[in-house]
């Protein structure tokens, strides 16, 4: 799937998803679209990266569920939890799915400013390489004998991760701009390596899952 469609078709369908999860107001019917990514991760070969990401989403997801089960009742928390999984779900098979770079250049030929663009992809990029460092960092102070482990108790603490990851980021920040300026970031008249259009597969895939959104909609108008 990586290849076979491009970053715009893929998208339009995990927007989709989006809006069919959302619209999604039972358990009995998000379990099966949560179910469908987990298989959708396992035959990809993700499963592993995809139960990674997990234990660092569940904590934020159950924080929701139980503010909602709080206020509304428990079957509310349950379902606001397990749609904010859901929905980080979708996102996390995209990303996995789909290139920074080439999702960014994508866009800017439907329009999009390239210095957005640019911008775009290249913090999407950056995500993992600040994460990477911020475990530098906590593994360092850890050394020094300074705990960083969560918790309130930390808290005092915390300036001594956040400095030293706030000045890396700014040192890379740096390097970057000077890297854009020598490649003369800005210049007009601009071209790509790749050439990006919608093939009869991307149509396909778009109005495929156009109906498919659109049949369960209905579906679930009619059962209500």
């Amino acid at each position: 799937m990586g290849n076979l469609l491009d970053p715009r078709t893929k998208l339009i369908m995990a927007i989709f998803y989006t809006i069919l999860v959302v619209a999604s107001k039972k358990l009995s019917w998000l379990l099966p679209e949560w179910g469908a990514l987990i298989a959708f991760n396992l035959v990809v070969g993700k499963g592993r990266d995809y139960i990674s990401w997990l234990r660092f989403s569940l904590p934020m997801a159950l924080f929701f569920g139980g503010v909602t089960w709080w206020s509304a009742g428990l079957e509310s928390g349950l379902r606001a939890a397990l749609t904010l999984i859901i929905l980080i779900s979708v996102f996390f098979v995209f990303f996995q799915t789909t290139a920074p770079e080439d999702l960014g250049n994508s866009l800017v030929k439907i329009g999009l400013p390239y210095p957005v663009a640019f911008v775009f992809s290249t913090s999407l990029q950056f995500v993992p390489v600040i994460g990477r460092k911020a475990k530098t960092v906590i593994d360092a102070q850890r050394s020094r004998g300074i705990p960083l482990e969560p918790g309130w108790s930390a808290l005092r603490h915390y300036p001594a991760f956040l400095g030293p990851l706030l000045i890396q980021a700014l040192q890379l920040a740096e390097e970057l701009a000077a890297a854009m300026e020598a490649r003369g970031f800005g210049r007009p008249g601009r071209t790509f390596y790749k050439d990006y259009h919608l093939g009869k597969a991307d149509w396909s895939a778009i109005v495929l899952s156009l109906l498919l959104l659109i049949a369960c909609l209905v579906r679930r108008c009619i059962w209500n």
